[in-house]
């Protein structure tokens, strides 16, 4: 950028920063009237750059998120305030200013952590006490900036030593001590004790008269020789003491060891100094994974005598996926190691900025734009490989991956973003090897395409194209970009050079020597293809990620969202942001952004109903979609497992099915003696509306729908369509809230000779589905992403009223979060919001023709037959109803390589 384009920059900012919330048309009035100064004059493209800069920055909106608080906390923050030196937090807020935070979001910050700081105990109490609680963030969103802030308050407020235990590997620690050392240390924690001498960066920019003290660097973790070095025990320093170590069994132990020799006054059991314990990731590896009475595992017994070693503690959580944490029994004691990590004394659920791209934009709003499906991977790299697999050719799925990082960032240089980190994910195997040989395979392409852009690039376009790889990344081009990013392919042909010849591509996990240095390139921008396994999945920022290629086996809820690097921040380039992925992956994803989604929701239900951490555990645990990771956690306690389920304001459906004739058959029985059975009763299918193509039927009895799911015969696999605990949920409730039924028999308004349908005595055109690659003779997946009922399907059975009721309701929740579209955009009204609306339950009975092209048996000979149920609210206190779950099939079929890698701590 030109001199004159950052100071039109800085001589716009000031006024930008005293409006409230500027408009577009504002900020474009103040840099109108400021190109008239000499020294601020930029072209007409410049200036356009500069507003988009502009606007993107601070038209951020951010809201404070939700708080559950225990019973027993006592407010104090408010009356310590006036006496407390902000110091730290002071020189921390500078610096995200100049790292240009909106104002909004950077008084949105300072509200938040001045909320969690209160929510902790007043580090001057005398006397013992201790506080746990937990911060649910979402990924790649801010966490580190949120707790570096909260930290600066802590030391401000009198906390002396703060604990941050970061991730497993040692690239994510020394990534978050490089953050530490920025925002709260002042100092390059790599440089102390070296004859070079201190270097000043970040805050100590600011102000550098106080230093906090730091027994950890960029380079080294926690151990005795440090500690030796660290000037003696904590009582000896005037100023805070920090430590960001790796979330390792060893290092906790010297660290316990030697707090315990050096810190602890003569013949005292504990120390007195207040603590505060940042546990990054909390749901990896800090949960106790042990089974059987007083078992614990060696990290969570390690931080639970950490805590317990001093008088005055406090613990808190930071994760994006809370499931494991809540699963934490919150009456765990045991004498030596003290309480178990459940966050009885709060959580904290944090909102993202606007202009967060997060889970729900890509799985949700935008998946057609964003997400390319993986689908040629079986032949050279299945999902389940062994170790010594062999590469030797890329996916050509992988080549267009490539190709695309390349004319993405020839995209971005376009715009003029010269300078920016530019990156992109592989993430393909947990085996180090089959890394290594990945990084070459994709290094060797690289050098191919940087060789024929050297050699054609430059020429006329109708020559260049004459070259198979140029004509590649044109074709890339026009498929992908064409038409929405705003440029013409003789510019980004020109900058085809620029883009590719710096990309580097190195290899990330815990043998390799690539590092991911993008403080060495502020100036230039780092661009880089990271190729890896577990350290690419957890916490590890890649900074600029426009292309992600992912190709794991995970169906787990704590490890999937974690896995997700490319979540964040994309400021002017969102659009040019592409995942590719197998189309099973990206149904999980969606599953499970909805269930986090809901159970953020239920936080804030239950905030207004001033309820409990612990009484939010309980819901929580009851969710349906905990039920796997339920028997995922056991797996190791039993041959069949427990769980109690609440069905209220839930959708069942059996996505896998027996495919076996005799079961076909008496699923279809199932499903004529269903219609039957309402005919019997005066609600005959000839006399149902006609619904889409299918059969509607409002206010029927209950007694034929509990014998349907008595008869159909339902595969284990399909845990929440257990035919025995939703006969139960139902029976319990049969005298009242279930006791009319609305019932769909789902059908399509076009069909085929070969997809109608009259076996249950009416003509239906048979749905089609195809059949899941999972799908074998036996069992048959219900499509990739595992999903019976078409779109829309819930609202079924609802009146006008109804549906705009819920419609209004979810239109406001978007305004509230910022996320309403603006006029003239498409609104996306998801169904589980007609369940809040729904009077009576909704059983929607499939009679399904699986495609013949993905079928991998013979045609089936009959209907195949499936359900899915639309459970509404309860207004009952006890709404669970106990599940029996077989640990030994789950363990056999639901087992992902994610939980042997989180075992084993590093890529194998």
């Amino acid at each position: 950028m030109t001199e004159n384009y950052e100071n039109l920059r800085m001589a716009v900012e000031p006024f930008i920063a005293r409006a409230a919330m500027p408009t577009p048309e504002t900020i474009r009035s103040w840099i109108t009237q400021f190109r008239l100064v000499p020294d601020c004059q930029v072209d007409d493209a410049d200036a356009e750059r500069l507003a988009r800069e502009l606007e993107a920055q601070h038209g951020v909106s951010m809201k404070i998120g939700s708080v559950l608080v225990d019973r027993e906390w006592t407010p104090w923050l408010e009356s310590e305030k006036p006496t407390m030196d902000r110091y730290y937090w002071m020189r921390y807020r500078r610096l995200l200013v100049e790292k240009r935070f909106s104002g909004q979001v950077l008084a949105t910050l300072d509200a938040v952590t001045d909320r969690i700081l209160g929510l902790m105990e007043n580090p001057r109490k005398e006397g013992e006490w201790d506080r746990r609680g937990m911060v649910v963030g979402h990924v790649q969103s801010g966490k580190t900036a949120n707790y570096t802030g909260l930290i600066c308050k802590a030391a401000d407020a009198g906390y002396k030593l703060i604990i941050v235990i970061a991730g497993i590997h040692n690239n994510l620690r020394n990534q978050t001590q490089l953050r530490i050392d920025e925002g709260f240390v002042g100092r390059d924690s790599a440089r102390l004790g070296s004859t070079k001498g201190d270097r000043i960066i970040g805050v100590g920019r600011y102000d550098s008269s106080r230093h906090p003290w730091t027994f950890t660097t960029s380079v080294r973790d926690f151990n005795s020789i440090g500690a030796g070095q660290g000037g003696g025990n904590l009582d000896s320093l005037s100023v805070p003491a920090v430590f960001v170590i790796k979330k390792n069994s060893s290092t906790l132990g010297i660290l316990l060891e030697w707090l315990g020799n050096y810190n602890r006054k003569r013949g005292a059991r504990t120390i007195s100094a207040p603590m505060l314990v940042i546990d990054d990731e909390a749901d990896n590896a800090s949960i106790n994974i042990k089974h059987g009475k007083g078992a614990v595992s060696n990290i969570n017994g390690q931080i639970r005598s950490l805590l317990k070693l001093f008088d005055r503690s406090c613990y808190i959580g930071y994760t994006a996926t809370p499931f494991a944490n809540i699963f934490i029994d919150p009456d765990s004691f045991d004498e030596m190691r003290g309480e178990d990590l459940f966050p009885k004394n709060f959580i904290v659920s944090l909102d993202p900025p606007s202009n967060y791209f997060g889970a729900n934009r890509v799985f949700l709003d935008e998946p057609q734009q964003i997400i390319r499906h993986i689908e040629d991977h079986d032949e050279i790299l299945p999902l389940k490989h062994p170790r010594d697999t062999v590469i030797t050719v890329l996916p050509d799925s992988l080549l267009k991956a490539i190709r695309t990082f390349i004319v993405a960032r020839a995209i971005r240089l376009v715009r003029g973003q010269q300078s920016a980190h530019n990156s992109m994910l592989v993430n393909a195997s947990r085996f180090t090897d089959v890394q290594q040989q990945l990084r070459n395979e994709i290094h060797d392409t690289l050098e191919a395409i940087k060789a024929s852009i050297s050699v054609n690039g430059a020429q006329s376009e109708r020559n260049a194209l004459r070259d198979p790889e140029i004509r590649a990344l044109h074709a890339v081009w026009q498929e992908e970009y064409s038409l929405t990013s705003g440029t013409e392919w003789s510019e980004v042909q020109m900058a085809l050079h620029s883009s590719a010849a710096p990309i580097s591509v190195v290899e990330v996990n815990s043998r390799s020597a690539g590092n991911l240095a993008y403080a060495d390139h502020e100036g230039s921008g780092l661009n880089v293809i990271a190729v890896g396994g577990f350290s690419l999945s957890r916490g590890l920022t890649l900074e600029g990620l426009t292309v992600s290629y992912f190709l794991r086996n995970s169906m787990m809820y704590d490890t999937l969202m974690q896995m997700g690097r490319w979540f964040g921040y994309r400021p002017g380039y969102d659009d040019l942001c592409r995942v590719w992925m197998p189309e099973e992956a990206e149904g999980w994803y969606a599953h499970v952004a909805e269930s986090i989604d809901e159970l953020r929701d239920e936080l804030r239900r239950m905030e207004a109903a001033n309820a409990t951490p612990e009484q939010f555990g309980l819901k929580v645990r009851s969710h349906p979609d905990t039920l796997l990771v339920t028997a995922k956690n056991k797996m190791g306690s039993g041959e069949r497992l427990v769980v109690s389920v609440g069905l209220a304001n839930s959708f069942v459906e059996t996505a896998i099915l027996h495919r076996t004739n005799d079961k076909l058959k008496r699923n279809l029985d199932a499903a004529k003696n269903l219609a039957a059975g309402l005919q019997e009763g005066g609600h005959p299918l000839s006399g149902a509306a006609t619904v889409t193509g299918g059969r509607l039927l409002t206010g029927a009895p209950v007694a034929p729908v509990l014998q349907f799911l008595k008869e159909f015969q339902n595969h284990e696999g399909a845990l929440l369509t257990d035919g025995d605990p939703l006969r139960r949920y139902i029976l319990a409730r049969a005298d009242d809230e279930l006791e009319r039924w609305d019932i769909l028999f789902a059908g399509v308004e076009r069909g085929t000779d070969d997809t109608v349908d009259e076996n249950l005595g009416i003509s239906l055109n048979r749905q089609r589905r195809t059949a899941g690659k999972q799908s074998n003779q036996k069992t048959l997946h219900i499509t990739n992403k595992q999903r019976v009922a078409s779109r829309g399907v819930e609202a079924t059975g609802l009146d006008v009223d109804e549906i705009a009721s819920a419609r209004d309701d979810h239109l406001a929740k978007l305004k509230r979060d910022g996320k309403l579209p603006a006029a003239g955009e498409r609104v996306n009204f998801p169904d589980k919001i007609y369940r809040a609306v729904r009077r009576r339950p909704l059983l929607i009975v499939h009679l399904l023709r699986v495609d013949p092209e993905t079928a991998k048996v013979a045609d089936d000979p009959q209907p195949v037959v499936a359900y899915s149920i639309s459970f509404p609210r309860t207004a009952k206190e006890e709404d669970t109803v106990e599940y029996i779950v077989n640990t030994t099939w789950i363990r056999e079929h639901f087992r992902d390589e994610g939980d042997e890698e989180e075992m084993a701590g590093d890529d194998q």
